[in-house]
């Protein structure tokens, strides 16, 4: 978990009037928002110890790769930014090392890949899939650096212009973005320089591009950067704790105090005022599992702007790893193939999942038609990423449509399909006035007589009951339907 060194940050801002505030967060989820209406003043802090990709699933992801150091994994010494196109056209930036200490020249070796664009209505977790390696970058570069210079576009050192990744080309610089408006993108930007010393190393963010020359204050969407707690965040239970910064506001390092609140049901209903950690209260630690609506309140220490707050706040959903409640069978086809089942699938808990039958593809409906009676299994998958299930068994309950008692050996007994798993089953048998003529165990079949006689060929009508534990409280079953007899 990296976070930044407080005094240095502000010493930059202080440096670079039009610098954006520099506050380390802690991973993808709580991406700085920027914007193109001013450079803007990057700082990582050394510590390289955060894993935001899987360190034993994804080894490379683009042109970044895990480090062969046992502490360097694909994030050595980062920060994390998400920008908003808020104008269509070309898009690029420079990441310029900066000197730190008593250094002259850089010490960080800056690279950096960029993440697809995504489209925030899409309810998709987009650090999930970044991190699972599902979403590959668009851009990145890993080479070797003998300018102070990498990004996207034309390095303004050499006037080298940007190509796709080539190892050993010594071109530090990709291609050009071409953005559409609202489209989302995230960036990475990794120090691969070892450095494990825990000194915090700045570079700048600076935007370039025809979209941005045209108009800079519109060629990215600054409303994100005023929302500065960032974009909604989709999390696991049980997953680290989550950091927000109200150093990322308009406000910058101008900040008396901050006043947290938080709307748990997100009914527009303020449940309560939070205390902040870090001075003057400018961070929020949120824990597992509290999802709800965070607020920051801002008032400044030069008085102008008086306060500044986050009006949208920021969402914060804690899914858990889905458990499967139930599985019921719909009676809507039963008249016409009792064979073929109709079954929905309940789940205990409120993430957005998919479902996959007897190793069948997955599907969002949890509504699967024409599964067979007997055992059948059921994988559960959290599309947040917050977990699979085994595959579970639940067993479809059926019967024969007919049956044929000619001493043919075929089809010659009637009885419920599974029933032997089941609890205390019973299967009575009525003709079509109601007159009961067999009752049925887990080990009997009807072989169509009533006292010795054969019964002739037409429907006949059954009741189905069983029992089930259900939460330790034992629940009977029932189930009325009909077959024919056939000679």
């Amino acid at each position: 978990m990296k976070y930044a060194n407080t005094s240095v940050c502000n010493l930059l801002f202080a440096l670079f009037l039009y610098g954006w505030q520099c506050a380390e967060l802690p991973d993808c989820r709580t991406a700085i928002p920027v914007c193109a209406d001013a450079p803007i003043m990057g700082l990582a802090d050394g510590g390289g110890d955060i894993d935001d990709f899987d360190p034993e699933v994804v080894r490379q992801t683009g042109c970044l790769e895990k480090g062969s150091v046992s502490s360097a994994n694909i994030e050595n010494n980062t920060s994390w930014f998400v920008f908003r196109a808020g104008t269509g056209g070309q898009v690029g930036f420079d990441i310029e090392a900066l000197p730190t200490g008593g250094n002259s020249t850089p010490t960080a070796e800056w690279d950096f890949a960029v993440y697809d664009p995504y489209d925030q209505l899409s309810g998709q977790n987009f650090c999930s899939i970044i991190g699972d390696g599902t979403s590959e970058p668009i851009r990145c570069n890993y080479e070797v650096n003998n300018t102070n210079f990498t990004g996207i576009g034309v390095n303004p050192e050499t006037g080298q212009e940007g190509a796709p990744f080539l190892v050993g080309s010594q071109n530090t610089y990709d291609e050009w973005l071409d953005v559409q408006p609202g489209e989302i993108y995230y960036i990475l930007i990794n120090n691969f320089n070892t450095n494990f010393d825990g000194n915090p190393e700045p570079f700048m963010l600076t935007f370039t591009g025809n979209s941005v020359n045209e108009n800079q204050n519109t060629a990215l969407d600054c409303t994100l950067r005023d929302e500065f707690l960032g974009l909604d965040i989709t999390a696991c239970e049980g997953d680290p704790d989550i950091v927000l910064s109200a150093l990322n506001s308009p406000a910058g390092s101008d900040i008396a105090s901050v006043e947290w609140t938080v709307d748990y049901e997100d009914d527009g209903i303020i449940d309560g005022t939070l205390a902040g950690s870090d001075p003057f209260g400018a961070e929020l630690i949120v824990t597992s599992p509290n999802s709800g609506r965070y607020f920051a309140s801002i008032t400044t220490a030069s008085g102008t702007p008086p306060t500044v707050a986050d009006v949208g706040g920021i969402l914060i959903t804690f899914y858990g790893i889905p458990i499967l409640d139930r599985v019921e069978v719909l009676d809507t086809n039963l008249s016409i193939d009792p064979d073929a089942n109709n079954v929905e699938i309940f789940v205990d808990g409120d993430g957005d999942y998919e479902y996959a039958i007897n190793n069948g593809a997955f599907q969002d409906d949890p509504i699967f038609l024409d599964i067979p009676p007997g055992i059948n299994t059921v994988i559960i998958n959290d599309k947040n990423g917050c977990g699979t299930t085994e595959p579970v068994e639940f067993l479809v309950v059926g019967y024969p449509k007919f049956f044929t008692p000619n001493g043919d050996s075929i089809n010659d007994e009637w009885n419920i399909k599974g029933i032997e798993t089941l609890t205390n089953p019973i299967v009575f048998i009525f003709d079509r006035y109601g007159k009961l003529l067999k009752q049925l165990g887990a080990v009997d079949g009807w072989d169509g007589t009533y006292n010795g006689r054969p019964m002739p060929s037409t429907d006949y009508w059954f009741r189905f009951e069983y029992q089930e534990d259900d939460e330790g409280v034992v629940v009977a079953k029932t189930r009325q339907s009909h077959f024919t007899l056939k000679r």
